[in-house]
């Protein structure tokens, strides 16, 4: 997609073979700051800290980080270790898992390390996000034929950040809004703030803005409302971790928006590249590890001073605690549908079990 103008990929393998580059979403909007990655220290760092973010996107820059340590070593124990390692940095994402076997899988056989695959899953990703888009576009297409003629733009409400910034290009959910847009279909986002870090505010309002996509901000107490007052048509977000009865965790606050959806009768889609799945978990409320993150992004906010400096500040009595729970789980019973590169499915074991039967790999 487009950074003023000129299409870029939120990461990009830097000429030769020793480092890749990212863009560092810790410092958007306010900078476009690009930063090279050439160990598994720094793709560990990246990782936790959230320079990246976005289940695709984490395990395509997880790939990278395995390749480092394996170009360096190529040890078991440094297979184990840099494994262990990367898997621990966002557990709640299990595309970072299914990247990092991947890799393994390939890696096993190759003396030295050849970061050919993670260059190749990077690919697959742009590859699979395009066609969850098109897909996606469908379902845009038949909920605006439905609208009263005149009756203003596809309201579409998202929450956090499902754009390319979450993946390598293109997105999961916002995917779809990408090529409604281009293909000059009226519509307008709803972009929820995502509370604590922000990442509606700061990334889905920044690349939308960047590839002229008309948008609102609004707080993410405000999507309710919202949609009792018919403003909203339908609401698509992204997916960190799938249960295989299709019960979906993504970032905190998705399930009220559901919820919200559901109680308005508004179309609740979940978008996401079949890696996101989990066949080994059936009931994600009870079994997905939610991320417990520090309090300190609920206290605290950043945010861009008077003096043009990022500066970071207290919003609460001093001794105040926080918890932060980075994600929460909707169950399979309030999704639409589970928009896929491989088409539309069924929130449900019944719609999981029949994708996974076209898939030799789905249980692997």
């Amino acid at each position: 997609m487009k950074i003023q103008g000129i299409p870029r990929r939120s990461i990009e393998i830097v000429p030769g073979d020793r480092t890749v580059r990212i863009l560092d979403q810790t410092v958007l909007p306010h900078e476009i700051e690009w930063r090279e990655l050439a160990s598994l220290e720094a793709v560990l760092e990246a990782i936790k800290v959230m320079r990246v973010r976005g289940a695709p996107l984490i395990g395509a820059t997880a790939a990278y980080g395995y390749f480092f340590a394996l170009r360096d070593d190529a040890g078991d124990t440094t297979v184990k270790t840099a494994y262990d390692q990367l898997l621990a940095t966002r557990p709640t994402a299990v595309n970072l898992r299914w990247a990092l076997d991947r890799v393994r899988r390939v890696v096993a056989s190759l003396a030295p390390a050849d970061r050919a695959e993670a260059g190749a899953l990077g690919e697959e990703d742009v590859r699979t996000n395009h066609a969850i888009g098109a897909h996606g576009l469908e379902l845009f297409r038949a909920v605006a034929a439905r609208k009263a003629p005149g009756s203003g733009p596809l309201q579409i409400m998202t929450h956090c950040n499902a754009g390319w910034l979450g993946c390598v290009d293109w997105g999961t959910a916002i995917s779809p809004i990408y090529q409604a847009h281009d293909a000059g279909m009226d519509v307008h986002v709803w972009v929820s703030e995502t509370r604590p870090r922000g990442q509606g505010a700061s990334l889905t309002a920044w690349e939308l803005g960047q590839h002229a996509v008309p948008h609102t901000l609004i707080v993410d107490n405000e999507a309710g409302h919202l949609a009792q007052r018919g403003l909203v048509d339908l609401m698509i977000v992204g997916a960190d971790r799938v249960s295989a009865r299709g019960d979906a965790a993504n970032k905190i606050g998705t399930y009220l928006k559901a919820l919200a959806a559901r109680a308005h009768d508004i179309p609740f889609y979940v978008a996401l590249p079949v890696s996101t799945i989990d066949w080994n978990i059936m009931d994600g409320i009870e079994e997905i590890p939610i991320e417990q993150r520090s309090g300190r992004e609920v206290t605290h906010v950043i945010g861009l001073a008077a003096d043009g400096r990022r500066q970071e500040v207290l919003i609460t009595p001093a001794r105040t605690t926080a918890r932060n729970d980075g994600f929460d789980v909707t169950p399979g019973g309030l999704i639409t549908g589970l928009v896929t590169e491989h088409g539309v499915i069924a929130a449900s074991a019944e719609g999981l079990a029949a994708l996974a039967a076209e898939l030799s790999w789905a249980k692997a």
